[in-house]
């Protein structure tokens, strides 16, 4: 007889102002794993990091699951695992702990130059495209259109402040961190014990998708990456 084989629940949360719809190339085996997917909702007024990511949690309807969080995502889980028994842990184009924030977004925090970002702005989202100009930008562009769902200035604002004043001296040593050598966010040269995805940008989850698809399941299950060599070969898909 064969034995039935346990479906591990997998909860995913988009970057800052990014929807779930990130994840849409993003295909694990049926047979073994169950996707949930998370969106961000609204900050309540002057609502702290801590509160809203415990907030988060009512969302997470099964235990010892795996939670995955991509960027600013990667804070929220990271906060949401405390108050979570979890299988694992896994961050994507993140940071662990603050000394692994850019030198700029240290200066804002101490500075309170984040302040002056014009998040309002955001509400134009549709008109980049339009003004782009260049193939590059173009294509930046439409993936911002395509991508960025949230552009209530109360969010833009919170999430910006807590980004760059997020306070956590030691890392959780279970977080798997799977981070871009060319990641223009959070660069690679602050990023301390992750899996290196060469010619990975902050935006990889989108367009390396082939490397999470072959690479995540192993390291949900097991904790650990596939064999080197395969690894690299994954790492010439794009």
């Amino acid at each position: 007889m064969k034995q039935e084989v346990k479906l591990t629940h997998v909860y995913l949360m988009p970057g800052m102002a990014a929807d779930s719809a990130i994840f849409e190339k993003l295909s694990l085996p049926e047979e073994r794993f169950k996707v949930h997917l998370l969106e961000w909702e609204i900050p309540e007024l002057n609502e702290s990091l801590e509160k809203y990511s415990e907030r988060m949690t009512k969302h997470i309807l099964h235990e010892n699951i795996a939670l995955i969080g991509v960027s600013f995502g990667g804070v929220i889980v990271q906060e949401m695992a405390k108050h979570l028994d979890l299988y694992r842990l896994i961050i994507i184009s993140s940071v662990k702990c603050t000394k692994e924030l850019p030198a700029r977004m240290r200066f804002a925090s101490r500075t309170g130059l984040f302040k002056m970002i014009p998040t309002s702005l955001a509400t134009y989202v549709d008109h980049f495209e339009k003004f782009a100009f260049g193939d590059f930008l173009k294509k930046r562009a439409r993936l911002y259109k395509q991508y960025i769902s949230i552009t209530d200035k109360q969010y833009l604002d919170w999430a910006i402040k807590n980004m760059v004043n997020w306070k956590c001296e030691k890392p959780d040593e279970k977080v798997i961190h799977i981070h871009g050598d060319r990641d223009e966010v959070f660069p690679i040269k602050n990023i301390e014990k992750a899996i290196v995805v060469k010619g990975g940008t902050h935006i990889m989850i989108i367009n390396r998708f082939r490397w999470f698809n072959e690479n995540l399941p192993e390291l949900i299950i097991t904790g650990k990456m596939k064999n080197k060599k395969e690894n690299k070969k994954n790492n010439k898909e794009l």
